[in-house]
């Protein structure tokens, strides 16, 4: 006769194999501080064990020999330990937990509710299916509910549940559950969301999360794990959807095999399906659908898979793989939402890498088109977006990516802003449409280009960038260089700060994002005139490394010199030529560089003034001599 154990390990092991063919939901767990999120997934977590156990009892006759002796879960343990481990990590992760019942396997991201830490809650809601809205049945709807609940609409969840926790604390009144309920149905309505499912529960003890409480037989909609396990995941929208596999790399081990690898965003693909390569258009047709454990004669959205074509044409990581009769659009200027995610404002004209599926580009926001006020909803004019704003904004990019608007697919129409410096995530973005001038406008080509306008001045054309602080020198040593690039026949040009704001930006103040715009629009003026042949000299503060390295990279390797003239604060506020340090020492000047505006210093200069050690005539034939030397002066 079989022994007992092994019986329950053979119940068990058939349970397991079940367990793998259940469907996964993802959900979210959002809302104010100390609603009671930790407490709720804690619940799930004990709710889920003790059905496990159920389970297996049912399984198995004699499991009352299967055992957990002295490792039950304590739930009281369990939720402490839950908040007291998202307390420790609340600033740089969002919590995966998983769990399961008979019916289907969750994992649930565990976001917190503090304002500051918004970015949390985007980053586990980008990839739910579903969300539960906690709400404290004492306090009511808050403004980081609005905040949340909006967001979930943005991000596309479908989904929504309103858990109305803590209902023990209000003698379990169906009239407060009423009142938060008809309140949160009108906020619903103003932000475009139909289906919400409302649940009074007490996370605590036990009320609606499993079985019908007692204590409010008023309510007969479903508990909340049975809304978990019953609510529709909409797997087949995206299967129905066009095909999109954004390549993440090729796949070539060998001369006879050239395979482009992914995970499908949307659509079913099979041998034998015309295909089109965007952004660069060509088409080809599907030859295999080729995984570790074989070819398939189809995939799905959401496999990962490599296909083989028929043709050899040129992609490359980045690249969409689309339907040929349904193409994802191509464009490079697009309307989106952005959901700001960092300390750091966002300011219009800086410059940012996009990370739109596997494509990464150079972005930057050209219009704060408004911002979204989430308690009223009011649209309000704005020149930066501070933390956790979300705002309507346009956005260019520097060359043309594939995309969907994310309503349709949220793979393929979905973004992140990345900071080029510290490498940082600082937005997430959703996809409106494209800017119908990014289809209107071409490069013209034209027939003298800057090698010949180079070859005819005898000279390598350069952008010699001066940076530093106001009153350094810039514009003495400047002069000074092209003086004696001119007295030697060179065709040269300085563009100077003062003198630019007289005319070309004349419209542009001294905040952050004046500044910015400033640096875009002669780092742009430069490059033109680098284009003709020109030594192009600029003398301005440029305070911000973000933006010399915007004006850096908008030339070749090699064509743009950053030199450093390097002044002490207390020297440059002595010689104070202007009087504009004294001037923002008595509070008159604003946003000055140096007292109360920031001046980040260059890492790695091509050229160092030292100007408490060398004159401007010495500065000047250091920086001559320099470009000589790098050959930018034929002779």
């Amino acid at each position: 006769m079989a022994h007992v154990s092994d019986l329950i390990a053979d119940d068990i092991e058939q349970y397991l194999h079940l367990h793998q063919h259940k469907g996964l939901l993802r959900f979210i767990t959002c809302g104010s501080v100390d609603d009671g999120k930790s407490t709720l997934i804690g619940r799930l977590l004990y709710e889920s064990q003790m059905l496990f156990e159920d389970h297996l009892a049912a399984l198995q006759a004699d499991s009352r020999r299967w055992g957990t002796q002295g490792e039950e879960i304590d739930f009281a343990l369990l939720v402490d330990g839950l908040a007291a481990e998202r307390e420790q990590g609340i600033t740089i992760d969002v919590a995966y937990r998983f769990f399961s019942t008979d019916r289907r396997k969750f994992i649930v991201a565990d976001t917190p509710g503090h304002e500051q830490y918004t970015r949390n809650m985007v980053t586990g809601a980008s990839t739910a299916d579903a969300a539960i809205l906690m709400v404290d049945a004492r306090k009511g709807i808050l403004t980081q509910t609005r905040r949340h609940s909006y967001l979930v609409s943005l991000l596309g969840i479908r989904a929504i549940v309103v858990a109305i926790n803590k209902m023990d604390l209000v003698d379990y009144s169906e009239q407060v559950y009423r009142r938060i309920r008809d309140d949160y149905e009108a906020f619903a309505r103003q932000i475009g969301v139909e289906a919400v499912t409302f649940i009074p529960v007490s996370a605590f003890k036990g009320d609606n999360i499993v079985s019908p409480s007692p204590n409010m037989d008023w309510y007969r909609g479903p508990t909340l794990m049975g809304y978990l396990e019953t609510v529709e995941i909409d797997e087949d929208r995206m299967q129905a959807a066009p095909l999109r596999l954004p390549v993440q790399w090729v796949n070539r081990p060998n001369l006879d095999f050239r395979g482009y690898a992914g995970t499908l965003a949307g659509g079913v693909v099979r041998p034998g399906d015309r295909i089109r390569v965007q952004p660069s258009g060509k088409e080809s047709t599907v030859a295999r659908i080729v995984t570790r454990d074989g070819d398939l004669e189809q995939a799905v959205a959401g496999q990962s898979v490599t296909l083989t074509l028929t043709d050899e044409i040129d992609i490359s990581r980045g690249d969409m793989i689309s339907a040929a009769r349904e193409p994802a659009g191509t464009a490079d200027q697009f309307e989106t939402t952005l959901i700001w995610m960092h300390d750091e404002p966002l300011l219009p004209g800086r410059q940012y890498l996009l990370k739109l599926g596997t494509r990464t580009v150079t972005a930057s926001v050209t219009t704060i088109k408004y911002q979204v006020n989430v308690n009223t909803l009011e649209h309000t004019a704005a020149k930066k977006l501070e933390l956790n704003a979300i705002g309507v904004c346009n956005i260019s990019l520097d060359r043309p990516v594939a995309f969907d608007p994310y309503t349709d697919n949220r793979d393929t129409g979905g973004f992140i802003l990345i900071d080029r410096l510290s490498n940082n995530t600082v937005a997430a973005g959703l996809i409106h449409f494209a800017l119908r001038r990014s289809q209107n406008i071409h490069l013209q080509p034209v027939d003298i280009n800057q090698e010949a306008h180079a070859r005819l001045k005898g000279q390598r054309p350069c952008v010699l960038w001066f940076t530093g602080l106001s009153g350094a020198g810039k514009s003495t040593i400047a002069n000074l260089v092209e003086k004696k690039l001119h007295a030697e026949g060179r065709h040269t040009y300085l563009l100077d700060g003062d003198n630019i704001r007289h005319g070309l930006n004349k419209d542009l103040g001294f905040t952050d994002a004046d500044r910015v715009e400033n640096i875009r629009r002669v780092g742009e003026v430069a490059r033109l005139m680098v284009d003709a042949g020109l030594i192009v000299l600029t003398a301005f503060i440029s305070p911000f490394r973000s933006e010399r390295q915007m004006a850096r990279e908008l030339l070749k390797d090699g064509e743009f010199l950053e030199i450093f003239v390097d002044t002490p604060l207390e020297a440059a506020e002595a010689r104070d030529p202007k009087g504009l340090y004294r001037k923002a020492r008595r509070g008159e000047l604003k946003n000055f560089t140096g007292i109360d505006s920031p001046y980040e210093r260059p890492e790695s200069p091509e050229i160092h003034v030292d100007t408490t050690r060398m004159t401007p005539e010495a500065a000047a034939d250091l920086i001559v001599e320099h470009i000589r030397n790098g050959g930018y002066l034929a002779p």
